[in-house]
């Protein structure tokens, strides 16, 4: 497993990390937001290292929301938004300590359809419509983790257009999915449309 890697940023370490660490996919899905995904993703490793100590659900839950917000703040910033998506990353882990004993891979292990997998990421904190289907397409299309019916919920990011991080398995295919992106965005579109 250790050789397997998601190559969304320019850190080998920090591509390895979202692979190896439920937690950490889930994050940088999270921060997925106003910022290139390269820098999105990047933060569950930055995050790691400000806290000297792999990722760990119940551990940042338990910190004051403001020391998270602190850690997201220092420089460079983790985000665009770092004090937002501090409090963000702090109530994720909350809510996997709540409803599933802190494990992050509780959310999609041993799920049987699609629909399930679907709301099960769509109840948790910062996770829309869109950010749900592209997380379901990543564990399906890199983590081969694909429930009965996840084609249709996660439509469409389940399709071999390269609109999403779902997409990425290469510096190449990075740079396709860039591409989509940027067509989208100057027809006036998103990347679903």
């Amino acid at each position: 497993m250790a050789s397997k890697s998601i190559p969304i940023t320019s850190n080998d370490e920090a591509n390895r990390l979202l692979v190896e660490s439920p937690l950490a996919l889930l994050v940088g899905m999270l921060l997925d937001q106003q910022v290139p995904m390269e820098w999105a993703f990047l933060g569950p490793y930055t995050l790691q290292e400000r806290l000297g100590a792999p990722l760990d659900a119940a551990v940042i839950a338990a910190m004051p929301v403001e020391k998270v917000e602190d850690l997201f703040r220092q420089k460079p910033a983790m985000h665009r938004y770092p004090a937002s998506m501090g409090k963000r990353t702090h109530a994720l882990c909350e809510y996997l300590v709540e409803h599933y004993d802190g494990d992050a891979v509780k959310v999609w292990r041993n799920v049987k359809s699609g629909d399930e997998l679907y709301r099960r990421l769509r109840d948790l904190p910062g996770y829309g419509d869109e950010k749900s289907k592209i997380f379901m397409a990543i564990l399906a299309k890199r983590l081969g983790q694909r429930p009965a019916g996840w084609q249709e919920a996660a439509a469409p990011f389940s399709d071999d257009t390269p609109r999403s991080v779902a997409d990425i398995d290469s510096a190449e295919s990075l740079e396709r999915v860039r591409e989509f992106k940027k067509a989208k965005k100057a027809q006036g579109k998103g990347k679903a449309d």
